[in-house]
């Protein structure tokens, strides 16, 4: 599943990187630049979604699988998965309001963004006690992976004020 995640991520920050001639189409209509990338966005959810009909109509062409459920969900189930869609697409719109900012840094953006959800989604997980039925080992390999993350957020940030330092003390001996 990790593997998966990981290879969609990058399919969805390529699509974003292709997507830059709508962001180029949006600005010339006069759209802000901090929210002209959401644009490329509906198109990368439309893709993957229609990927996910091909393969589910291929695997189930009579869409059995809709008969997996035994009763329809509840009115809480709709809440939280209107919550949890709500706030997915809400990380993205501020992705994209902030990787605006970051000027000929933006590159590291998708990197800075991924780290930060898996990092703050473990600590909540720590926090509600999901961890707690689990072994040494887990935890122990839970510890690493986030110190392992958050130095890199470090040195991706750092590498970054070292080339805005780089580029402001040029600007000045000019």
């Amino acid at each position: 599943m990790a593997t998966f995640s990981g290879v969609m991520s990058a399919c969805m920050s390529y699509g974003l990187a292709a997507g830059d001639p709508i962001r180029r189409i949006t600005l010339s209509h006069g759209t802000q630049a901090a929210v002209a990338r959401l644009r490329c966005w509906c198109w990368c959810c439309w893709a993957l979604y229609d990927e996910f009909d091909l393969v589910r109509d291929s695997e189930y062409p009579e869409r059995q699988w809709t008969r997996i459920f035994l009763r329809p969900p509840t009115g809480w189930n709709y809440f939280f998965s209107a919550l949890a869609g709500t706030v997915w697409y809400f990380q993205f719109f501020f992705y994209t309001m902030g990787e605006t900012q970051m000027g000929s840094y933006k590159f590291s953006s998708w990197t800075l963004h991924m780290a930060s959800i898996i990092i703050f989604s473990s600590l909540w997980g720590i926090a509600l006690n999901e961890w707690k039925g689990a072994g040494p080992r887990a935890r122990h390999l839970l510890a690493y992976s986030l110190a392992v993350l958050i130095a890199s957020t470090v040195i991706v940030g750092y590498g970054n004020y070292l080339g805005i330092a780089n580029t402001v003390q040029a600007a000045l001996r000019r």
